[in-house]
């Protein structure tokens, strides 16, 4: 499921990126690559807000529907 969908507060696994290889790149370079491991804290609006190790990242919602978490 993308992570905009997934429950708020859990842990999420990163199980796909389906972006550009510029962009899977940067979000790797933040921390979001496949095997990771991200908290969902907020989905509303147009944005998504997670954590990522230590620190918190806002994705805008396209690019969070390119994020399949499990």
């Amino acid at each position: 499921m993308p992570i905009a969908m997934a429950p708020a507060g859990k842990e999420l696994l990163i199980r796909k990126v389906g972006a550009d290889d510029k962009t899977k790149k940067h979000l790797q370079e933040m921390g979001i690559a496949e095997g990771s491991r991200v908290t969902l804290i907020s989905s509303s609006g147009g944005n998504v807000i997670v954590i990522v190790k230590e620190g918190r990242l806002c994705l805008d919602r396209q690019l969070a529907g390119k994020i399949l978490v499990a």
